[in-house]
């Protein structure tokens, strides 16, 4: 099974005002595990940063001038998400985006759910957690998947760091606590405690009927009939 982990930063918040991406990253699954293998791409949109967006990812026009343009990446991109199942926080937000620079090209490539399956792990995160929020930086909080390195928004290290909160969101008891209190439980965990027996305290005694208490058991089952339901093999 592979899924990829994709993430992007665009140039605004609208690809119908023109706004195009300027950054993609991709982290790849491979059987519930995160593997070496990713791509990540710096893209020149030909125009600024909206003031908002800026502040979010810090990528600068000058530092997108050398880049290449979307039309001399989609290729190598396609072909590494060709196939798998895409992991998106927020999909329709990047998909919207990839979708309208696919568009623009010619050929036309069709969308990117011709080409893959798409799961939205937002809308995972809201069922599993309603009612509550559930961005990338709450739900590393929340599954302890440390952020530290996150002062901006950069999409191969929010890839990496989805890759790492869908596994744990989707994966189940995560940990095992071995406490004997709850206080050794680990923090955020819905795993109960395992309380030990102490070993020092005095053994069970096992007390067994006597000959005459089974016969006297037997003439009380004999005595309720057929019907007895302890009587039943």
């Amino acid at each position: 099974m592979r899924q990829i982990v994709l993430d992007t930063e665009t140039t605004g918040l609208e690809p119908s005002q023109g706004h195009r991406i300027i950054e993609i990253g991709c982290v790849e699954i491979i059987n519930r595990k995160i593997t070496e293998n990713t791509y990540h791409q710096y893209i020149q949109p030909d125009r600024e940063s909206d003031e908002g967006a800026f502040e979010v990812h810090g990528i600068s026009t000058e530092f997108l001038a050398d880049k290449p343009r979307f039309i001399d990446i989609v290729e190598d991109f396609m072909k590494f998400v060709n196939g798998a199942e895409l992991i998106i926080h927020n999909a329709p937000f990047d998909l919207g985006f990839l979708d309208h620079e696919l568009a623009m090209l010619d050929p036309v490539w069709g969308k990117v759910s011709d080409h893959c399956q798409i799961t939205d792990s937002l809308i995972m995160a809201r069922k599993k957690h309603p009612g509550q929020k559930n961005n990338l930086d709450i739900l590393c909080k929340r599954y302890e998947v440390n952020n530290a390195r996150r002062e901006l928004h950069g999409a191969l290290l929010d890839a990496e760091l989805l890759a790492e909160v869908f596994l744990r969101m989707t994966g189940g008891q995560e940990t095992l606590a071995l406490s004997s209190t709850a206080e050794g439980s680990t923090a955020g965990s819905n795993v109960s405690p395992i309380k030990r027996v102490d070993s020092s305290r005095p053994q069970i005694s096992v007390v067994r009927a006597t000959v005459d208490e089974l016969e006297l058991h037997q003439e009380r089952l004999n005595a309720l009939g057929d019907e007895c339901i302890w009587s039943k093999p």
